[in-house]
């Protein structure tokens, strides 16, 4: 592959292209905002998301969909609710011809239906009458050390073996190692569910409680990811890798999460409606709301989540929560 789009030029979205952009090939960064464009063709920098990494030559902005479209492989980095609109306006132009080949680097789930990213696109193509090929990428990796080259697992899965292990090979390099995967479910569920825990996190540190409190949350917190994971189909032990343990840890304590610094904002007495209408998404907040709707769909028991939504959604006071936490009905550790 040659060339390389990337929908969305956030954070994670520019750390991509700028990845891509490092390897024998060309790359189209999309960006919705034409003055975001203008100012990164001017600055070869990303000054609203990354604004200490330079651009490579070889990564061109635009906000011509079509460009994107006729790259041969197109990775869509944008927030889980514009998600569908990108990959329609995508389809809308790329060649009937031949099968598009997407990549998921969005991590959540649409509220309103509570599908999943690989839902929508199977979707928006059977709509568009289009072949789509499909595969997710996952696992802890901070935009900004990224774009550094600083040293990144993730993990890559697919239903199509063939398709992740030529994606793999494709954008794998000495400072982005790739696994691959064929547990589609697993990966996406972890990725998002995770957010709601990190913000929980953040809540715990913004309350100025101690690593003990911490330890528990973040344990707790996966066996509520792997509970909701399995009960949508994804294997167990995918959760304990670099989808689930590994992005679930890097959220909870690194200084860089952004669910993490929601948590904080929360404690320290901000709305949910005030962090969610910052410039850096937390997409934790949102997808709190589908993350607990999955959950009541196949009576998966969650507590953390549904204390981060009463938090968000209905003013509780995060030291209640804290307390209905620890009071719940005791049990043994290995009730998954």
């Amino acid at each position: 592959m040659k060339s390389v789009g990337i929908l969305g030029a956030g954070s994670f979205g520019t750390a991509l292209a700028i990845h891509a952009a490092r390897g024998d090939r060309d790359v189209v960064l999309w960006a919705r905002r034409r003055e975001l464009v203008e100012q990164i063709q001017r600055t070869r920098l990303n000054e609203d998301y990354l604004p200490d990494v330079q651009l490579p030559m070889r990564l061109r902005p635009t906000t011509d969909m079509a460009e994107v479209a006729a790259c041969e492989l197109v990775l869509v980095a944008v927030p889980s609710h514009g998600f569908r609109e990108a990959v329609r306006g995508l389809l809308t132009h790329q060649d009937p011809r031949r099968p598009a080949t997407l990549v998921s680097a969005t991590k959540g789930v649409e509220v309103e239906t509570q599908a999943r990213m690989s839902d929508v696109v199977f979707e928006e193509g059977m709509a568009a009458d289009r072949e789509v090929r499909y595969a997710v990428l996952s696992g802890p990796s901070f935009a900004a050390e990224l774009a550094r080259g600083m040293a990144t697992a993730a993990v890559l899965a697919s239903e199509e073996a063939g398709l992740a292990a030529a994606i793999q090979e494709e954008l794998a390099s000495e400072k982005l190692r790739l696994y691959t995967s064929g547990d589609v479910v697993g990966v996406e569920l972890g990725g998002a569910s995770k957010n709601v825990i990190a913000i929980a996190a953040g809540v715990v540190s913004g309350l100025g409680l101690g690593y003990n409190t911490s330890a528990a949350l973040i344990t707790r917190g996966l066996h509520e990811i792997t509970r909701l994971g399995v009960a949508y189909g994804g294997q167990q032990r995918t959760f304990a890798g670099l989808a689930g343990l590994g992005d679930l840890v890097l959220t909870c304590t690194g200084g860089l999460s952004r669910n993490r610094q929601a948590g904080m904002d929360l404690a320290a007495g901000k709305s949910g409606d005030e962090i969610a209408s910052g410039q850096m998404v937390a997409e934790g907040i949102r997808n709190s709301l589908a993350i607990q709707r999955l959950a009541h769909k196949r009576s998966v028991e969650m507590p953390i989540t549904e204390q981060v939504v009463e938090i968000i959604y209905d003013d509780k006071p995060a030291r209640q929560a804290l307390a209905e936490l620890m009071g719940r009905e005791l049990k043994a550790e290995a009730e998954l």
